[in-house]
């Protein structure tokens, strides 16, 4: 490793509104540009601030084309969907829908014991021969995520492999690398990612120096190309979500919660919408 990935970009994320009136801190958004290639979207939310107001979710809304993938860290989120699936996403626990040709879900969020709500929300983009493959879902329990610990750092490894620890969720199209770190004060990490693969790191506790550039929280991370990043950390700790894919190389027209590759397939997505035919049995 002789390559290391510089820091290209800092990303301050922005506060969006989704869903029922849900506040959330935007990194990064679906866009024709298609800049994160295969990441479309990064959202960070949280209801912890009474000024919030109530509790508001994410009503039944339609997917194609793309993956949702949720990151429980406080508090829980109750899902239900078109297929008949439905249950709790719990602290720790990772659910990565792939949405295919069409699903219908909703997703409430529920307060833990000390009140607080708090996770992300990554969506991943699907290649043009999977955009209307069959809907699934890869339901990970905090239990079976994998946790790597060495030397005062902490990786909960979701998708991809640390030294040997791979994570639970497979067969993605991206290859992803999904991943949250956690290093103790005064440590240092040097870790390799494949060349050519897009890769950010969402830092929201603590600060860091990432491949010489010092980051605090909360911020979102692009990384040049290379083969390898280092994060050292010095008198306090830091915490960050980290991922990496194989770009599709597509181009992707997105429009709300769909993401296709054209624009016919979007007027086509709406037209079913409308007519009733959006959900294959």
């Amino acid at each position: 490793m002789n390559n290391l990935r510089t820091v290209s970009k800092i990303i301050e994320p922005q506060i969006a509104i989704e869903g029922a009136g849900v506040k959330l801190r935007r990194s990064i958004a679906p866009r024709v540009s298609n800049e994160y290639d295969p990441f479309l979207l990064f959202d960070h939310f949280a209801f912890n601030d009474p000024l919030e107001g109530p509790l508001r979710g994410f009503p039944y809304h339609p997917h194609r084309g793309i993956e949702t993938v949720t990151y429980m860290l406080e508090g829980a989120t109750h899902h239900r969907d078109s297929l008949g699936n439905q249950g709790l996403i719990g602290p720790g626990d990772v659910q990565w829908m792939s949405s295919g040709r069409g699903i219908l879900h909703e997703e409430m969020p529920r307060r833990g014991p000390s009140g607080n709500i708090y996770g992300f929300q990554l969506w991943v983009n699907l290649p043009s021969h999977l955009k209307m493959a069959a809907p699934r879902y890869q339901e990970v329990t905090a239990a079976i995520i994998p946790t790597y610990e060495k030397d005062g750092i902490r990786i909960r490894v979701v998708a991809g492999k640390v030294n040997g620890v791979t994570g639970p969720v497979t067969d993605i199209s991206a290859s992803p690398l999904y991943m949250d770190v956690e290093r103790a004060p005064g440590t240092e990490w040097q870790f390799p990612i494949p060349v050519g693969h897009t890769l950010i790191a969402y830092v929201f506790e603590g600060e860091g120096v990432f491949s010489g550039e010092t980051v605090n929280a909360v911020k979102m991370v692009r990384f040049a190309d290379g083969d390898h990043i280092t994060v050292k950390t010095e008198n306090g700790s830091v915490r960050f979500m980290l991922m990496a894919g194989a770009p599709f190389k597509e181009p992707i027209v997105p429009y709300g919660p769909f993401v296709m590759n054209t624009l016919e397939e979007i007027q086509q997505t709406l037209h079913e919408l409308r007519n009733g035919t959006f959900i294959k049995e």
